[in-house]
């Protein structure tokens, strides 16, 4: 099953980041997704197999293209 990831979405993954938060933006779609920390700002390059992985749960959707 593929998960559906759209630019925008606000996502929870598993794991706290550093900073101490869990949300992060979506801000990159391609082979590799790229996440920016909603609480810091520190921006991340995951492949996709790992960030599918690693959510949660989405906290708010992007709009649909």
């Amino acid at each position: 099953m593929v998960l559906e990831i759209r630019l925008d979405d606000v996502v929870r993954l598993c794991k706290p980041h550093p900073c101490g938060g869990y949300e992060w933006r979506v801000v990159r779609l391609g082979a590799d997704i790229g996440i920016v920390c909603t609480t810091c700002g520190r921006r991340v390059l995951l492949s996709r197999s790992i960030f599918e992985k690693r959510v949660k749960t989405f906290v708010t959707r992007g709009p649909l293209i």
